[in-house]
């Protein structure tokens, strides 16, 4: 496995990464609450269960409706003044939604470029402090890939994936795992909306991850 013994894994997102989080805890505590109910404490429930000896320390700084944007304002508090050795990123959802949604509200669309530029600076400011750096990619539950927002994440979803090629980081690419298990099951079994899913959603992100860092299910 990539992960270094004793590392301090911190996620940054939005709300997918917060999972509902308990805001009065400094994304990390005693109880499941700091970490949410989505991938997170998914990732970090199987690291504890398989690998107890290696202890990781895990922050989730997911803040429910962010985009890049977001992010870059609170990047010092919220990653550089933490010092973690492995960052995990997962952004860019609302980047795109807030486009389709609130098509009106301009002020609150991130474009394609403000939205490359402004991750790539970001993880630039961080990757060298690292032992290891975590891109996931941008997803909406819809097998359709001609339908606007689909297409349009997609976008955003490439180029996740080469600011990752380009900082020398691992890239989840959320959007795999979510087709797949669309050839079986409508995307109404995952969630209402296209972007929040459920339990089994979560668990398809926390697979895709851990596949990427090269998680092992033999304990140590």
């Amino acid at each position: 496995m990539k992960l270094q013994p004793g590392s301090k894994l911190l996620f940054i997102g939005d709300s997918i990464t917060s999972g509902a989080r308990n805001f009065n805890l400094p994304g990390e505590g005693r109880t499941d609450d700091a970490y949410g109910s989505g991938y997170v404490l998914l990732v970090k429930s199987l690291l504890e269960v398989t690998h107890p000896a290696l202890r990781f320390r895990v922050v989730n700084k997911g803040i429910g409706g962010h985009t890049v944007r977001d992010l870059a304002a609170r990047w010092q508090t919220d990653v550089l003044d933490l010092q973690p050795e492995w960052v995990s990123v997962m952004i860019g959802i609302n980047d795109v939604w807030r486009q389709f949604d609130s098509p009106l509200q301009t002020e609150s669309h991130v474009g394609l470029e403000e939205y490359t530029t402004t991750l790539r600076a970001l993880l630039a400011t961080v990757r060298p402090s690292l032992k290891g750096l975590v891109v996931c990619s941008p997803y909406v539950i819809d097998a359709n890939p001609t339908d606007p927002m689909r297409a349009a994440m997609d976008r955003y979803g490439a180029a996740s994936r080469a600011i990752a090629e380009e900082l020398d980081a691992l890239f989840v690419d959320t959007q795999k795992p979510f087709d797949t298990y669309l050839r079986h099951h409508h995307p109404n079994q995952l969630c209402w909306d296209r972007i929040h899913p459920s339990a089994t959603g979560h668990m398809l992100i926390a697979k895709a991850w851990l596949d990427a860092v090269g998680f092992e299910w033999t304990a140590t």
